[in-house]
């Protein structure tokens, strides 16, 4: 079911292209930064996850959660790249990933509530 839901399909990929960005942040910030994003980054689909089996009021809880997370995510990984563990390029790339899931997930909590 959730499979089939793209904004999943898109923080699932995010999350899988961030696994190598972490693992080339240096071990003695690999534990703080490194680690927050991880779980950040698995916390946001797993609230997308919850909010498609979700309605109402539960639903937006579960979408703000994952929104949420994705701010998270966003501050780190700039935070990754103002400290030269990532690359302009990789922080570019990932900002745009970051970027359109922020579009589906604000459209997604916009759109006309279901029950």
């Amino acid at each position: 079911m959730h499979e089939k839901l793209i904004i999943f399909q898109k923080t699932y990929a995010f999350t899988v292209w961030l696994y190598p960005i972490i693992n080339r942040i240096p071990q003695s910030h690999r534990l703080v930064i490194g680690r927050a994003m991880e779980e950040r980054a698995i916390s946001m689909v797993v609230a997308v996850v919850e909010a498609n089996k979700k309605c109402g009021g539960e639903r937006i809880a579960f979408q703000k959660k994952a929104s949420d997370d994705l701010d998270v995510v966003r501050i780190l990984l700039r935070l990754a790249k103002d400290l030269r563990f990532v690359s302009v390029g990789q922080y570019s790339a990932g900002v745009d990933k970051i970027n359109e899931i922020g579009r589906m997930l604000n459209a997604w909590m916009e759109s006309p509530k279901r029950v």
